[in-house]
């Protein structure tokens, strides 16, 4: 899998090896659809590269950071800035593969929420408000990213996944908030046994992937 960026100048692997230029698959200001912060606003930042590679993944076209365009981090902080949003959601890819330092240090001097989603395969670098921790079995999260996150969402694609999940449930800490999400072309399938499941396991909750069903990004 081709995930890593390659023909990059000295200057060009200087400033992302700073988090100053990262490949920005796409940005756009919506609405959150999933997990703790379904329904608010919020600015999302989508990184190419990852080398998770779920088979079920949505958005295969992120894996390869080459078909991405290197981009100023300065330049995609003005355009969060002129949509006026007040929290930022940063997703991939694998947005941890990159220095996140300089992109969340710049955000939260203009008074921004940082959000992140990610699979907690690689070390954890930026400043954050709110971690989104989706572990997926291709690559398990590092043993030090458990703690670190303020929600665990599972994709649940099989009936195993049940079982994994509270294997997960047990490496978080006390006050991280749990769901389950269907995997979204077996939902119909899945949606019936995620409820069944949640009536009997009560600390669970259900994530759907609203934005899905309002048609938004």
């Amino acid at each position: 899998m081709n995930y890593k960026l390659h023909s990059l100048s000295q200057e060009e692997e200087s400033a992302v090896n700073k988090g100053e230029k990262l490949p920005i698959m796409e940005e756009f200001y919506t609405i959150q659809g999933e997990g703790f912060n379904t329904g608010n606003a919020a600015y999302f930042i989508r990184i190419g590269g990852c080398d998770v590679g779920c088979h079920w993944c949505d958005v295969k076209e992120s894996w390869n950071a080459n078909l991405h365009p290197l981009v100023s981090t300065d330049s995609v902080i003005q355009n969060v800035i002129s949509y006026k949003a007040d929290a930022v959601v940063i997703t991939g890819g694998e947005p941890l593969i990159y220095n996140l330092e300089y992109l969340t240090q710049e955000l939260k001097k203009n008074k921004l929420k940082t959000f992140i989603e990610t699979s907690g395969a690689y070390k954890f670098s930026g400043v954050w408000d709110w971690i989104c921790l989706s572990p997926k079995k291709t690559m398990l999260p590092l043993d030090e990213n458990y703690k670190l996150a303020n929600e665990l969402k599972l994709i649940v694609f099989n009936k195993h996944d049940f079982i994994w999940a509270e294997e997960l449930a047990k490496k978080v800490s006390s006050d991280c908030s749990l769901f389950l999400q269907p995997e979204w072309s077996k939902s119909a399938e899945l949606i019936p046994q995620i409820i069944d499941y949640v009536k009997t396991h009560t600390k669970w909750r259900i994530s759907l992937q609203t934005h899905k069903y309002m048609n938004i990004p």
